[in-house]
């Protein structure tokens, strides 16, 4: 099983989801199983770490993103990951114009996790502190679901 989260530069949302996410699979027994990837839809910051006020908020809940660098979406990412999962709608609309026809991976946004279907993960980039915590919290929600739903995919799976 593979997850890869998108935001718009890979620098605070999806890396954050990818840092989180990769928890609580290590909570749950899960790190061998499922593949977890960010990336973003622009080149801007390719190779650089996530933005430090997302390392902070994150490391303030025992997250360690430090070693993460930003990449862009690739071609190969449509047939590698069984999921990708936008934090937005902008990302969401950037992911399903280049994706191709025979794709089968699930694509959609990641707050539906969380029970909001039509909710976006808001960019925290150019907002205070606070929009770092509240990311952390929805992607916790967020991560919670998709967690249940890929743990009974996997009880299912041989």
């Amino acid at each position: 099983m593979r997850v890869l989260f998108v935001c718009l530069g890979n620098i605070c949302r999806s890396p954050t989801a990818e840092g989180v996410f990769r928890r609580l699979l290590e909570e749950r027994g899960l790190a061998g199983r499922v593949e977890v990837d960010s990336c973003g839809i622009g080149p801007w910051h390719v190779g650089k770490a996530p933005d430090p006020r997302a390392r902070e908020a994150a490391a303030r809940r025992g997250i360690d993103l430090s070693a993460l660098r930003a990449r862009q979406l690739a071609d190969e990412d449509f047939a590698r990951f069984d999921y990708l999962l936008a934090m937005d709608h902008d990302n969401l609309a950037a992911i399903e114009a280049r994706r191709p026809a025979d794709c089968e991976a699930q694509v959609g946004l990641f707050l539906a996790f969380a029970g909001h279907h039509d909710r976006a993960v808001p960019d925290p980039y150019f907002g205070g502190e606070g929009g770092f915590e509240e990311v952390l919290d929805l992607i916790e929600a967020a991560s919670r679901g998709l967690l249940e739903e890929l743990e009974s995919r996997l009880e299912r799976s041989p």
